[in-house]
């Protein structure tokens, strides 16, 4: 095993480790959060040291990242969520990859997906991004926009949503991010509340390296994390 390889998979097993003392703390089981490791200008060679050894939860920011690493990994099996802002006219490149988008936040953005998924006869997991901190910095739906998106959402059978996800706060401690999870999490409930019978929120996406415990604790599902497991990011 190459060194890169070794400190991949340490790095990994310290934010599992991690995981399961939140989900301990939290009286959860450690099954019920997944880690999706975000893969932002990563080399494909290291993301498939990771694949290889069992760690498929794979998310990928950018258009373009998302369409060249999947072809240089098509020979791995893995899931493939699109975390990053998508744009309408993006929208067909990133079809042929993803099996989630979680960063639906427009109906601009709904319209072409069903208009793209109903030509291929496909149906897609989705996730609703709600910008649970406020920050003008970030995409998703404001807070009190969800009930009525997803009502909207509802109606288009080529998408199928699965949960809601946000971006929290970038504070100088991961108490102060807790307010933005805590918000997500009362969202979903009241969305589940208004259609029992359906259950549309199951996955919480929130929480990264610096403040997955607090994110944890509020009910997180999905924890992404990058630099924390392949290092720094390196942009050209």
């Amino acid at each position: 095993m190459s060194q890169i390889q070794s400190d991949i998979l340490h790095n990994i097993e310290v934010i599992q480790s991690r995981i399961r003392q939140a989900c301990e703390k939290s009286s959860r089981e450690a099954s019920s959060v997944k880690l999706c490791l975000a893969t932002k200008t990563v080399d494909p060679s290291r993301i498939r040291m990771a694949i290889e050894a069992g760690h498929t939860l794979i998310g990928e920011n950018k258009v373009q990242e998302f369409a060249s690493k999947a072809d240089e990994l098509s020979d791995l099996d893995y899931e493939r969520h699109f975390i990053g802002h998508l744009q309408s006219n993006k929208v067909k490149e990133v079809l042929k990859y993803a099996h989630v988008i979680q960063t639906v936040d427009s109906l601009s953005l709904v319209s072409e997906l069903d208009k793209r998924l109903s030509d291929l006869g496909k149906v897609l997991d989705i996730m609703i991004q709600v910008n649970t901190s406020f920050e003008v910095s970030k995409f998703g739906l404001a807070p009190e926009e969800v009930k009525g998106f997803i009502a909207e959402v509802r109606n288009v059978k080529a998408l199928n949503i699965i949960g809601l996800m946000t971006i929290g706060l970038f504070a100088d401690t991961a108490e102060e991010a807790r307010p933005s999870y805590k918000l997500l999490k009362t969202l979903g409930e009241e969305i589940n509340a208004a259609y029992p019978n359906d259950e549309l929120i199951r996955e919480y996406s929130m929480g990264m390296s610096g403040d997955l415990e607090v994110a944890i604790e509020e009910g997180a599902t999905m924890i992404r994390v990058g630099s924390a497991v392949f290092g720094p990011r390196i942009y050209s």
